[in-house]
């Protein structure tokens, strides 16, 4: 092939498909009444049935003869049906100057992009049990797994040679999925699955000599693409909204010490919303269920739900350890046994920590997952078990069983309560998105090696779909023999820029070994200032991180993604971990090493400035970034021209007081940017049944003209909001008006803070003049911005 030409993002069609039907082919009018194939092939021992399912979506799958297809493996979302929304035969289009078709051209499914082609499948491999693709060479592939908690981390994002699609170990991430920033995807459905890439070739095969039968092709754009997988494989719910806040977890603690943390973590106003206890919440190895309710000895308030009501006061949510193992010798076990729940795969053995026999039941079977949610742990969620840190499901060498069980706490609390349901799991296989479930990176080390390694296994996970990742902020495991017994060899400063790192990823947490601490305060004056500082600076954008929880679940791409995301075609980002996208306009680069006082940073194509200077820098190039190396005050966070970015006054906890007016920072450019604004309740499920609030507000200047618009808000929901304070950035204005009339300038921001009604006023902030507009929210309208003369 032809090297590719390099094609904007708004020049590609997610759309599809102009086939070309064989003479033997199943045509349009022949199919009959209702979607059906689009066409048949007759292969060895059966046919291959190629159906477009969406614009962007080509399936093909193999029917024996005398046989069915398949039934669809975890890996597809039971509600997509498959063969509901097909589209015409004749169906193309194309965006800018780019069309992209499918054909069928000898035995294979063509895709071609402006003419060129850059993907083919072979549609009889299929009968032989395989995927067989052809692209260019030179594309680069990621996708298929991540990095498991202990091996190295340091072989990028590509991928490349033979690979495993698998859950794995601690911290993995698999997916059968392959894709390429050429704009193309490859999922298959199948549980476990090597890859083997080869100059061109794209081979998959299933786990153990399993036949793979049934493959879907995408196209689009990094982001087209995984909007197409989140189609398939299922969509995301919502967390609630204070697990976008901060968690402490903590191994070795009990009542007293947890609300003395709490009232600490009050007291010096360090916000946070999550509590996270290990085996110490629950009587675990006590019989009648001690794995399922409280330790009343070390909670006293735990059964009676006095210690819920305390914390509620404060605003922190508790979330409890899950194990997949029971104790073979207790009324639990002893069901267990009577009803066959045991994982064959898993034997009876002393368990590290009560030293009483345990075993692991299969959650991979429907009776196993009906059971887990029992009654004595639906007391201890009545109680205050908020949310559920699924641990060591990751030992009998299953794709599955992390999966099946979160999937047993989702649909057994779900059918419970109307509350959210959050979860943390040890590793990830694609399906699991679908029952709140977010990866966290293993058991890993302190020190900032192991910190430095995050940025690879968080970013590979999230190219295989695992968008809600987090880690043991600090690490887990002690550094050596000699280490601080609270802080386990962790240094002030690593904690600082641990912290740092931390505000910047999907799930914000941090913990360590038994007995290890983790509260900022622990780590010295300057090390708590700087972590402070981050976890402030995390809550004031809650705002913006909530409104990506929804768009995750509408598009398929959550608030963190690599650089390629978004410039698919720089070959500068195809391997860069050392910076990515939190949300569409904000850019970080943590500092990972010791001591460093300067940094190189790499800034895509745009326009870009300095958060905390106002600088700006043309992109497409590396900039010398200078550092604080001795207070670990500065997080390298850059703001992409067109930003606008929601914000509010940080609080110590999320929803301390309702949000009446939301700040909006607006970096207007010659293009139109949008900004999606959301809100819901934060707690229940009423969003699936229309109880949200959606605002869309978008900027744009022209000349000597900026305009801001928003939209007519969407749901039922009706937030506190009343106002929102936008801060148009780069224009000191001469006028405002809005709805059709000038609007009144006040002296100042603090005058117009309090003003009764829509207005405005000018000054000057770091990134240089500025115009704040005081406009109403949850209307429509157009607002204009002129410069003064």
């Amino acid at each position: 092939m032809k090297a590719r030409r390099r094609v904007s993002l708004l020049g590609w069609l997610a759309c599809a498909v102009a086939l070309a039907l064989p003479a033997h082919a199943q045509t349009d009018a022949e199919r009959g009444p209702g979607p059906g194939p689009l066409a048949e092939f007759p292969v060895a021992q059966g046919r291959v049935t190629l159906r477009q399912l969406t614009p962007d979506i080509v399936r093909l799958y193999f029917v024996p003869n005398g046989g069915a297809v398949a039934a669809p493996t975890l890996v597809v979302d039971p509600a997509f049906d498959a063969l509901a929304s097909g589209e015409g035969a004749e169906q193309r289009g194309n965006a800018g100057n780019v069309e992209i078709r499918w054909a069928v051209i000898h035995g294979e499914l063509v895709a071609r992009k402006g003419g060129r082609q850059v993907l083919s499948v072979d549609i009889a491999a299929l009968g032989r049990g395989e995927v067989l693709a052809h692209h260019d060479a030179a594309d680069a592939l990621y996708g298929i797994h991540g990095y498991d908690a202990f091996e190295r981390a340091d072989g990028g994002l590509r991928r490349a040679g033979r690979q495993v699609a698998k859950a794995g170990e601690q911290g993995f991430a698999g997916a059968p999925f392959v894709w390429s920033t050429a704009g193309y995807g490859l999922l298959a459905d199948a549980e476990g699955a090597r890859f083997d890439l080869d100059g061109g070739n794209i081979r998959v095969h299933g786990r153990q000599g399993q036949a793979i039968r049934d493959v879907y092709v995408l196209l689009g754009p990094p982001k087209a693409v995984f909007a197409a997988l989140a189609q398939i494989s299922g969509r995301t719910p919502l967390f609630p909204k204070w697990a976008m806040g901060f968690t402490n977890s903590q191994w070795g603690i009990d009542q007293r010490e947890l609300l003395q943390l709490v009232d600490t973590y009050r007291a010096k106003h360090i916000p946070i919303d999550n509590f996270t206890l290990d085996f110490d919440w629950k009587a675990w190895g006590e019989d009648n269920y001690g794995e399922f309710r409280w330790n009343a000895d070390k909670f006293p308030g735990g059964p009676d739900g006095s210690l819920k009501t305390a914390l509620d006061a404060e605003g922190v949510h508790l979330t409890g350890i899950m194990k997949p193992r029971l104790h073979v010798d207790t009324v639990e076990g002893r069901y267990a046994s009577e009803h066959g729940l045991w994982s064959a795969a898993s034997k009876p053995a002393p368990d590290y920590f009560s030293h009483k026999t345990v075993r692991d039941v299969d959650f991979d079977k429907p009776a196993t997952r009906a059971w887990f949610f029992n009654d004595a742990l639906k007391r201890s969620f009545d109680t205050g078990i908020a949310g559920w840190w699924n641990d060591e499901a990751d030992t009998l060498d299953s794709d599955t069983q992390f999966l099946d069980m979160q999937r047993a706490l989702y649909d057994g609390q779900r059918a419970y309560s109307d509350r959210r349901v959050w979860s943390i799991n040890r590793n990830f296989y694609l399906g699991s998105q679908r029952y709140a479930y977010g990866l966290w990176s293993g058991d890993i080390a302190t020190g900032f090696a192991s910190m430095k390694a995050q940025r690879q296994r968080m970013l590979s996970a999230i190219n295989v779909g695992a968008m809600q990742w987090g880690m043991d902020g600090g690490g887990f495991k002690k550094s050596g023999t000699g280490a601080d017994p609270a802080t386990g060899g962790l240094t002030p400063e690593n904690y600082a820029r641990w912290i740092q790192f931390g505000a910047f990823t999907p799930i914000f947490r941090v913990h360590g070994e038994l007995g290890i601490k983790r509260q900022p305060w622990v780590y010295g004056a300057v090390a708590e200032k700087a972590a402070a500082d981050a976890i402030r600076l995390r809550y004031s954008l809650i705002p913006y991180i909530y409104s990506y929880e929804y768009q995750r679940r509408v598009t398929g791409v959550g608030l963190v993604r690599p650089l390629l995301f978004d410039w698919p075609d720089d070959p500068n980002v195809r391997e860069d971990v050392d910076a990515w996208m939190f949300g569409d306009y904000l850019l970080v680069s943590p500092v990972v090493e010791a001591g460093q006082a300067t940094k190189d940073i790499y800034l895509p194509a745009g326009r870009w400035t300095d958060y905390a200077s106002g600088r700006v820098y043309e992109g497409g190039r590396s900039i010398r970034y200078a550092l604080d190396a001795k207070a670990w005050s500065d997080v390298p966070l850059f703001i992409r021209e067109g930003a606008i970015l929601p914000s509010q006054p940080p609080m110590d906890y999320v929803g301390e007081r309702p949000l009446r007016e939301v700040e909006v920072d607006v970096f207007p450019a010659t293009l139109k940017t949008s900004f999606p604004y959301y809100d819901d309740d934060g707690d229940t499920y009423a969003y699936e049944r229309g109880g949200y609030f959606l605002q869309t507000l978008d900027a744009q200047r022209n000349d000597r003209e900026v305009r801001v618009e928003t939209a007519a808000p969407s749901g039922s929901f009706r937030p506190a909001l009343a106002w929102y304070l936008v801060k148009v950035h780069g224009m000191a204005a001469g006028s405002v008006s809005g709805g059709g009339q000038a609007w009144p300038e006040v002296a100042s921001v603090e005058a117009l803070r309090k003003h009764e009604g829509a207005g405005w006023a000018r000054g000057s902030d770091r990134f240089g003049p500025v115009t704040w507009v005081r406009v109403p929210a949850g209307q429509a309208l157009r607002i204009a911005l002129t410069q003064a003369p």
